[in-house]
């Protein structure tokens, strides 16, 4: 992979926009959710621009590859605790959120996908 920094790639920031805005979803959770759901959404939320970053500094792809999987992850935890806190009755259900979720999940995919090759 060519690339200057982790800041370059297109899924880095896309993934940063999502932290935004689960940032901005949660600052209307109640109060007593603040070590709870809003911690995890949160924690979920940073680990995915995070753990691209930490891949792009490590050496060789399989490094990186590694953490782009634990990205995905992080991807789909988050999408799961978006679904509690909907059926928690915490917020609104946000296609917004959700399809960038989705979009995020294909940019890792597709940049997995040409890495093993």
């Amino acid at each position: 992979m060519d690339v200057r920094s982790h800041k370059d790639l297109k899924v880095w920031q896309e993934s940063m926009v999502l932290v935004e805005e689960i940032y901005r979803a949660t600052a209307v959770f109640p109060k007593e959710e603040i070590y709870g759901l809003t911690s995890q959404l949160k924690r979920a939320a940073v680990s995915v621009p995070s753990n691209i970053a930490e891949g792009c500094g490590r050496k060789g792809s399989a490094e990186l590859k590694r953490f782009l999987y634990i990205a995905l992850g992080s991807l789909s935890e988050l999408d799961t605790q978006l679904e509690i806190a909907e059926r928690l009755h915490l917020m609104e259900k946000n296609e917004e959120i959700v399809e960038r979720i989705y979009f995020i999940k294909n940019m890792l995919a597709r940049l997995i996908a040409s890495l093993k090759e």
